[in-house]
């Protein structure tokens, strides 16, 4: 919670957190336009030195775990009588993906959709393969952000591949379930497997709108407690925020279910089951990220009105003790003039008479709008 208040105590704004946000509305291409379809062309950052593997070979009574040095090492490991699940991290190298879409034989299309980051959550249906897209997402507490990754997977007969842009992943439960044998995951194929995968991406955006949800309670007391400018750069930044994650999570809704009810025969009956699970799950989501966006729309409008309501109350104020001191101007005027034939100067008791009449007027006045409830 401690990351969330400093979140909103950030003033000024910090212009790299909007570029942060804004880049995942708008993606620069780093693709020539008019190169040929299949030209592998990494669009995104590259984020580490090295592509690393990790290759997972199961049945239902063995598994075997390896981290391979290079490409054709890990190639070597795929084996036909066992479910094999390849992991790359690292998409920057373009060379180890058409390596291994050569030695595969995917199609050069789904090559290009693997190496180019910012690819919208689809799912397409090859020959041989099945190739899914969609975006990974983490709530960082540190920095009180939602830390989007793209995630490519392909699945094939006895085979799944998954391509991330950089180390760290959500999948570690699901690794942790094949090592120990839990669940279905030994005891059935690929198929499955890529299920447990859709799972754990789709499981954790919910994690990831918690956080969301916690910043917007924070953001909530604070607009109520003591609104500011400061406050409304955090409402308008979250605001976006939730359009880039709808804008990601819209997507995953329609791409699942596609694949429940695809004909495609590598997915089995009994996985279908499961992945209509999942799209329930996904239907969730959106019901969440539509939710916090009315919520923080509200939360606009209650600043506005919040703010609004603090300036009556000057204002009004201001105007009463204007209200009050009126006809005091105007008796002290009438008698700072100069005139000498003004009877009152030469009474003796003038000037506390004068005194008397203004403090009851002014008693009277204020009497009479405390009356009204004016204040």
């Amino acid at each position: 919670m401690a990351g969330l208040r400093s979140f909103i105590a950030e003033v000024p704004m910090n212009p790299l957190r909007q570029l942060r946000v804004m880049g995942r509305l708008v993606r620069r291409v780093t693709k020539t336009p008019g190169s040929a379809p299949g030209t592998l062309v990494h669009t995104g950052p590259k984020h580490m030195e090295e592509v690393r593997f990790h290759v997972i070979r199961y049945g239902v009574e063995s598994l075997a775990e390896a981290s391979p040095e290079n490409v054709d090492e890990c190639l070597a490991l795929l084996d036909s009588d066992a479910v094999t699940w390849v992991n790359v991290d690292g998409l920057h190298d373009t060379d180890v993906v058409e390596k291994i879409g050569r030695r595969m034989g995917w199609h050069r299309l789904l090559l290009e959709d693997i190496v180019s980051v910012g690819q919208r959550a689809k799912v397409e249906e090859y020959e041989d393969c099945v190739y899914v897209v969609m975006p990974m997402l983490r709530w960082d507490a540190t920095v009180a952000q939602v830390r989007e990754e793209q995630v490519s997977i392909v699945l094939g007969p006895g085979y799944v591949f998954t391509f991330q842009e950089r180390q760290g992943d959500v999948f570690e439960r699901v690794r942790e379930r094949a090592r120990t044998g839990r669940g279905l995951i030994r005891k059935s194929g690929a198929d499955y497997l890529t299920y447990a995968l859709l799972d754990a991406v789709v499981d954790h955006y919910f994690s990831a709108l918690e956080g969301v949800g916690h910043l917007t309670e924070e953001l909530e007391e604070a607009v109520l407690d003591a609104p500011d400018q400061g406050i409304m750069h955090r409402l308008h930044e979250l605001k976006r925020e939730l359009i880039a994650l709808r804008r990601a999570i819209w997507p995953v809704r329609d791409l699942l279910g596609m694949l429940q009810r695809s004909d495609v025969p590598i997915f089995g009956a009994p996985t279908k089951v499961f992945l209509r699970d999942v799209h329930d799950h996904s239907v969730q989501v959106m019901d969440t990220v539509e939710a916090l966006r009315d919520v923080v729309s509200g939360m606009v409008d209650l600043y506005l009105s919040n703010v609004s309501f603090r300036t009556n109350e000057v204002m009004k104020v201001l105007t009463i003790m204007a209200t009050v001191f009126i006809p005091l101007t105007f008796l002290v005027g009438v008698y700072g003039m100069n005139f000498r034939h003004m009877p009152e100067l030469e009474w003796a008791w003038a000037y506390p008479a004068l005194w008397a009449v203004m403090l009851a007027l002014a008693a009277g006045m204020v009497f009479a709008f405390r009356k009204k409830g004016w204040f």
